[in-house]
């Protein structure tokens, strides 16, 4: 299995975030970017529509000004003038010219007049060419306009909602107006009022209107249609790139998972993606490792719970035998040894069963138990100083400390308890016949190019066989020295004492001390834990 090595950049290469930024970040840019331009054509064609309208409107002001207005006795339009005027003037069919006189009268309309009528009748303003009341526009015209009424400035909408008879009301007071209104059928039209005005009094008002933005709109949405479609297919492509990059190897993922809550305890292969340099790749180990460790532990309980099976029938089994002879015994002497091994095997069975209990519920203890920095030097000082004030005979305790503090991030009690074992494993195995010292020992080292401190615990038995430098750490393994009390030890503390490092993410091990003669001269066991951030 390949996990990712400590230093290796987390934006290294391409990331599940990065691919989805990326896949609907250019599909949206394409929107926006054909959004931008037809609104920018849109008001340039709407600010170009306005500078034509004005100018052409303008001249046709200033030529009624000039032909169909009189001011005496008081300034006043001539109708016949003007609507002659108007005949004579060319007008482009997409464009409406309205003449207006100083009462907001209609003169003169481009759309009513005719070379064959030299009089026509014309309707007040406001009415006819309506074309009722009621939108008329297809449903999905006005959607679309209705968005974009979303963005559109409190002035774009005034203007819009404006009539033209408030248009025209603007005009009269010698101002001209323009703009983009809409009709009461929906139809937006371009429209610029201009004043008549002779010299300086406005006699009537000139409107011109264009009805060819609609047409022009459709054309640039009709134009924008390119983008849409490329948008939508990066959309659906950047879709099904997400439901194969992502959707089913999850999918894969939770299949494997189910199969394995499944399965009984069997073992189940879960899908292989440390290939991948992304979460799903990491998701992929990380269940992987956690699939593993499932089994590991599975396979430890099973096997924990045979060793267990074991150990307890042993003294249940001496026990049985002695309950079995003692009525059989004919003297007292007999009985006495008996009821000695019965005491005995109860004892054997009372630590059995403590130690046992301590060791299922080490791992809930550890997980439970919040991590602390402390000193690991002064936890090393007090427990030696304990063991010298309860000892009163036995191998003597040395303890070299390093020069300062041995700070690091753990649980002060659970490392205590490995010390505490590795202490009563070497005076377990010191010698009887002669004086002999037990060496503590910590120093700065390193693990795995990071920070940390080692401890070693040296005694001067008999040391350790070569070929169970490692076994020493199985559970239940109880290899006593000779004339060593049978029963006394249950076999867990080592064990316990590895299961407590592992946790703590450090390592640790057994050796022989060996003298210049190449004898062994005692067994050290070694202890490595990570430092505390910033030693």
């Amino acid at each position: 299995m390949r996990w990712p090595k400590p230093g290796w950049p987390r934006w290294s290469a391409p990331r599940l975030a990065q691919i989805i930024l990326a896949a609907n970040g250019f599909a949206l840019l394409i929107l926006i970017v054909g959004m931008l331009a037809v609104s920018e054509t849109r008001r340039g064609l709407v600010d170009a529509k306005i500078d034509a309208l004005r100018a052409e409107g303008e001249l046709i002001a200033n030529v009624l000004a000039e032909g169909a207005a009189e001011s005496d006795p008081a300034p006043v339009l001539l109708g016949d003038e003007a609507r002659a005027i108007l005949r004579q003037l060319y007008v482009p069919q997409d464009v409406r010219v309205r003449i207006f006189d100083k009462g907001v009268r209609t003169v003169a309309d481009s759309h009513l007049l005719s070379s064959r009528f030299d009089v026509v009748p014309l309707p007040d303003i406001g009415e006819g060419g309506a074309g009722g009341v009621n939108d008329q526009r297809p449903v999905f015209t006005r959607f679309l306009e209705g968005i974009g009424g979303v963005f559109r400035t409190r002035e774009e909408r005034d203007v819009l909602r404006r009539s033209l008879r408030e248009e025209v009301d603007i005009a009269i007071l010698g101002q001209t107006t323009s703009g983009v209104r809409r009709q009461e059928d929906g139809t937006r039209v371009v429209s610029v009022s201009i004043p008549i005005q002779p010299v300086q009094a406005v006699v009537g008002v000139v409107t011109l209107e264009s009805f060819d933005l609609d047409a022009l709109i459709a054309s640039e949405r009709r134009a924008l249609l390119p983008f849409i479609v490329i948008a939508a297919v990066v959309t659906i492509l950047s879709s099904l790139m997400l439901t194969v990059f992502i959707a089913r190897p999850i999918r894969r993922l939770a299949v494997a998972a189910h199969e394995a809550r499944m399965a009984g305890g069997k073992r189940v292969e879960m899908p292989h993606l440390e290939g991948r340099r992304d979460e799903i790749g990491e998701l992929g180990l990380a269940l992987h490792a956690m699939t593993e460790a499932l089994y590991d532990r599975m396979d430890a309980i099973e096997q924990f719970a045979a060793d267990v099976a074991h150990e307890l029938k042993n003294p249940l089994t001496s026990i049985r035998s002695a309950v079995e002879t003692l009525p059989k015994a004919k003297d007292d002497e007999r009985r006495a040894r008996l009821l000695a091994v019965i005491q005995s095997d109860v004892k054997r069975l009372d630590r059995l069963i403590t130690d046992i209990s301590r060791a299922s519920r080490l791992d809930a203890e550890l997980a439970r138990e919040d991590t602390a920095r402390f000193d690991f030097a002064a936890l090393l000082k007090d427990i030696v100083e304990s063991y010298r004030d309860a000892r009163q005979s036995g191998p003597d305790l040395v303890f070299e400390p390093v020069a300062g503090s041995a700070m690091i991030e753990g649980r002060a009690g659970p490392l205590g308890q490995v010390v505490r074992n590795l202490i009563d494993n070497a005076v377990t195995f010191a010698p009887k016949d002669r004086a002999s010292r037990i060496k503590l020992r910590v120093f700065r080292d390193h693990r795995n190019g990071l920070p940390a401190w080692t401890l070693t615990v040296e005694d001067e038995g008999p040391g350790i066989p070569e070929e169970n430098l490692e076994t020493v750490f199985k559970r239940f393994y109880t290899d006593r020295p000779k004339g060593a009390a049978f029963g006394t030890h249950s076999g867990l503390g080592l064990a316990i004492a590895r299961q407590i490092v592992k946790a703590h993410g450090g390592a640790i091990h057994a050796e022989n001390r060996k003298g210049d003669d190449g004898h062994v001269r005692g067994a050290r066991f070694v202890v490595t834990l990570p430092a505390a951030r910033g030693e």
